[in-house]
């Protein structure tokens, strides 16, 4: 549901007077450059994963357990870092893309509102 004008232009006023108060607070929290530097840590991590990943297997050759929890430890990083990049930080906002009716244009359908859109359907038929 969109904001009303008095709630959107309360909003725009909250926010210029938090880059007027303190700017270096409201660009550190800048959506735009959290969406950039995502990936960035995605990436860091998954070849941070990949390389524990390898001296795990070196050092299994040794120590069999220590060698077999360095490459587990690599390998939840990997898998971290790969569900980082797709599924974006915990806690993240994530609104639905509406029109002005507040209805979501059907190019922005994704697959879990097909599925209960689907699912709705099945129950409304009984």
């Amino acid at each position: 549901m969109p904001l009303s004008e008095q709630e959107q232009r309360a909003l725009d006023a909250i926010e210029r007077a938090l880059y007027e108060d303190d700017p270096k607070f409201a660009n550190s929290v800048d959506a735009r450059r959290i969406r950039r530097r995502r990936p960035v840590i995605a990436g860091t991590a998954f070849l941070l994963g990949l390389v524990c990943l390898v001296v795990g297997v070196m050092l299994a050759q040794n120590s069999l357990a220590v060698g077999v929890a360095a490459s587990v430890v690599g390998f939840l990083v990997m898998v971290a870092g790969v569900g980082l990049l797709v599924f974006g930080q915990p806690g993240q906002l994530r609104g639905p893309a509406t029109n002005d009716e507040g209805v979501r244009p059907k190019s922005a359908n994704t697959l879990s509102d097909r599925m209960e859109e689907r699912f709705r359907r099945r129950f409304d038929e009984e």
